[in-house]
């Protein structure tokens, strides 16, 4: 069999085993062939990114009062959970060289605060700078948590994003390079941290005869279906890489000459799974332009995430930077992305771009 199609004979195994719970062969496996993958020391299948965040905080010992540097440009799952533990987010700026956390305000956010963890994305696969940003949190002595969730598949340097900090967290949400339909998955080279949190994340249910709790404990663990469709997921992922970076290529081919456009960036040190094609607009055209075009052919795109020092939920807490994130947010725009996009699609995307100009 080629590598396409084992989803569906994962999912049949786990029926005709009679194992549909968070638990069995297929969960058991994915866990270890996400590790071999990645070249991972423990792994974690949970039900969600989110879930694999909040038991990441939870596993570094992350509480009440305590502070949590995050990236500011993100989506909201990867902070909320800091509010889960009772915890305070403080928001760091992106830099144009990356679009992620900039390591020269991470060193004027730790001059103001004494934080439990930094929490950085590598938005839309691109890395952020690791090198730096974790010289600067070792020598505070601080972890970093790496929020992977679009960047399976992206490399920095020559290892896999999410496996150079402490805790690495992925999402198979259905929008993702792979996916579950929804899914995530905890990693990290801390496998005991990894072993709690797989005692949390099953209802923390003591080992006893009877049903024994002495923490508080989730349910977050993974199906054994969710778990043989995200082990035939990840027999496809570098032909999805292959495919999403040439659609980028593609992109920037045909639209990176006009008058105002300029893509997301790709650093030396970067080999990134371009999950989606993002592109900036300073010029006339902007990015609601593109985005009304192409709705009015049934073609969705859609801005960059909006900061989260912006959202109206966490307006209160402080944000250190110079607003890159602000300017990142108002010019960006992500263009249709998916894998199944032929050549027609594309000319079709780039014709209505062309247009406005």
């Amino acid at each position: 069999m080629s590598d396409e199609g084992y989803e569906m004979q994962y999912v049949q195994e786990a029926f005709d085993t009679n194992w549909i719970a968070p638990l069995g062969n297929n969960v058991n496996k994915f866990e270890q062939e996400f590790c071999d993958k990645i070249d991972s020391q423990a792994a974690l299948a949970l039900s969600s990114g989110t879930s694999a965040m909040h038991l990441a905080l939870k596993a570094d010992g992350v509480g009440v009062g305590d502070i949590v540097f995050c990236q500011s440009l993100t989506f909201a799952a990867s902070v909320n959970p800091v509010i889960y533990q009772n915890a305070t987010p403080v928001f760091i700026d992106s830099d144009y060289k990356t679009w992620n956390m900039f390591p020269e305000v991470l060193e004027e956010a730790f001059e103001k605060y004494t934080p439990k963890a930094v929490i950085v994305v590598h938005l839309y696969g691109l890395s952020a700078d690791m090198d730096r940003i974790l010289e600067i949190c070792n020598k505070y002595n601080v972890s970093v948590i790496e929020d992977a969730a679009e960047s399976l598949g992206s490399y920095y340097k020559d290892k896999h994003t999410g496996t150079l900090g402490d805790y690495g967290v992925y999402s198979f949400n259905g929008n993702k390079i792979i996916t579950t339909s929804g899914g995530g998955m905890l990693v990290s080279n801390k496998e005991e941290r990894i072993e709690k949190a797989r005692f949390w994340a099953s209802q923390a249910r003591d080992k006893a005869r009877h049903y024994e709790h002495s923490e508080l404990g989730y349910n977050y663990r993974l199906s054994n279906v969710l778990a043989g469709i995200g082990r035939g997921q990840l027999k496809v992922l570098d032909k999805r890489v292959e495919k999403k970076k040439y659609i980028f290529e593609y992109y920037k081919k045909e639209l990176s000459d006009l008058p105002g456009v300029q893509f997301m960036p790709i650093n030396e040190w970067n080999t990134p799974n371009y999950w989606l094609s993002c592109m900036l607009l300073t010029g006339e055209v902007r990015p609601l332009d593109v985005i009304e075009a192409l709705e009015e052919e049934s073609i969705e795109a859609r801005p960059l995430w909006k900061p989260m020092h912006l959202q109206p939920y966490y307006k209160e807490y402080d944000f250190i930077g110079e607003g890159v994130s602000d300017e990142l947010f108002k010019n960006g725009v992500c263009l249709p992305s998916d894998t199944k996009m032929t050549d027609e699609d594309l000319e079709r995307v780039i014709g209505i771009i062309k247009s406005l100009w």
